[in-house]
């Protein structure tokens, strides 16, 4: 019943602790660990990654995951209540919080430690306001509230996590304290007396197959979230960003990137030999199949990877068909990996004041690859790697800068209209052949 839930607790100055942590261990049986505030292993969370290491998932996933578990751990421990007796009302609690307040300021590993009024403020000189529209590329700035992504992903995770523990009868849990929507599991009850029984409680369980299906919430505190649209990047903007690379392995990496429409983290796994030069192919891992596909990709890619490799053996970067391909530009000499790849754009991105992110690379390739009248979708699709052909429809839809060109071309022919109207049309008159046909002849 709503009632027996209560009202709950007063979130409006609560502070979540930065307390505990997600340790990346480095062992592919265990490569992350939640730690309680005196380092212990959270151990509920010990066994679900486990579970998840044993599933079709990426090696990734526990991270993903574990990060919306430190969250809700480090709520629990604030309020001194323990995962397997958290109820409906802390998880609604906590998800309100999560929408209405700001999202906690991470504070840099050089001030930790130090009293707040020690730490100098961060300087916003030149930026947008937090959460609007980059003056650049017209997308949202990072806002100081959670993104609706974030709180549905929150949601998911944990209603997930407490089912497995319910389904394996961990501890005292009794209840999901992130139940599915009331709607979903609550069928609607007709009197017998009607002549008629329970309905089924199965969502869409009597549905007309010549009619849509009713879009339903998974759950009960998990918000709408806005569809994407897949933004390019201008090809003047693109020129831009290249030219303010440092080195040739970021050239080469932005080539590859938009050419093939790789995910940024696909790119960094080949090995030197999966890069053909002659069959101008490279081969990267899948994510999610973790399958090994060979990519096309333009000549310009290879030359500055050439470039790259030259340059980087000759500074004692390890050499072999079996060694990474993409490696750091300094001493100690370590493969490259996401975040620094994703730092080294930021630092591109950042000479034109623009926010565009690695994903937009896919997407300016597919883009491109698209408007190719020669190119079949069939293709893009596999080159993507998406399962279904179908996921390319959202590239079908105009974007912003393409709306807001067609707009402005709209009032231009607009203005032109007023400015130069067309002559009026010539006044009416008799058919010079009917009135020859009347009086018998032409009339002088």
């Amino acid at each position: 019943m709503p009632g027996e839930e209560g009202p709950g607790r007063d979130l409006r100055n609560f502070v979540l602790p930065e307390i505990g942590k997600l340790l990346e261990t480095g062992d592919p049986w265990e490569p992350y660990r939640l730690l309680d505030p005196f380092g212990r292993p959270v151990e509920p969370a010990v066994v679900y990654f486990k579970d998840l290491l044993a599933g079709p998932y990426s090696p990734r996933t526990p991270r993903s995951y574990g990060m919306d578990l430190l969250r809700w751990w480090r709520y629990l421990w604030a309020f001194g209540i323990e995962w397997d007796r958290a109820t409906s009302v802390d998880a609604r609690d906590f998800t309100l919080w999560m929408k209405l307040a700001d999202k906690p300021v991470r504070v840099h590993w050089r001030h930790r430690g130090k009293d707040p009024s020690e730490i100098p403020p961060r300087s916003r000189a030149g930026r947008p306001a937090p959460g609007t529209p980059n003056p650049v590329t017209g997308k949202p700035t990072m806002g100081t509230k959670y993104a609706p992504t974030t709180r549905a992903h929150f949601e998911t995770v944990l209603r997930t996590f407490y089912d497995w523990h319910l389904d394996h009868n961990s501890g005292a849990l009794l209840v999901n304290p992130f139940p599915l929507e009331r709607s979903r599991h609550r069928g609607q009850r007709r009197s017998k007396s009607q002549g008629q029984g329970r309905q089924d409680e199965r969502a869409n369980a009597h549905h007309n197959p010549m009619d849509e299906f009713k879009k339903e919430r998974k759950g009960r505190y998990r918000p709408s979230v806005p569809k994407r649209i897949p933004r390019r990047i201008p090809e003047d903007k693109y020129t831009e960003v290249f030219a303010g690379l440092r080195s040739h392995r970021d050239r080469a990496l932005l080539a590859f990137w938009v050419s093939n429409g790789a995910r940024a983290e696909e790119l960094l796994s080949p090995k030197q030999g999966d890069a053909k030069v002659g069959q101008q192919t490279i081969g990267v891992i899948r994510k999610g199949t973790g399958e090994y596909q060979e990519l096309p990709a333009n000549t310009d890619a290879f030359v500055w990877l050439r470039l790259y490799q030259e340059e980087a053996w000759k500074k004692g970067v390890p050499r072999g068909r079996a060694q990474p391909l993409w490696w750091t530009l300094r001493r100690p000499w370590r493969p490259l990996e996401y975040d620094a790849a994703r730092m080294m754009f930021n630092r591109a991105n950042a000479l034109l004041g623009a926010n565009w992110s690695l994903h937009d690379l896919r997407h300016t390739a597919t883009f491109l690859m698209l408007d190719d009248p020669n190119m079949p979708p069939v293709y893009v699709q596999h080159i993507l790697g998406h399962k279904y052909l179908s996921t390319l429809d959202i590239y079908s839809n105009p974007s912003r800068d393409e709306v807001i060109a067609a707009g402005l071309a709209h009032h231009e022919r607009q203005r032109r209209r007023r400015d130069n109207p067309p002559p009026a049309p010539p006044a009416p008159a008799y058919n010079p052949e009917s009135l020859n046909n009347l009086f018998g002849g032409p009339i002088s």
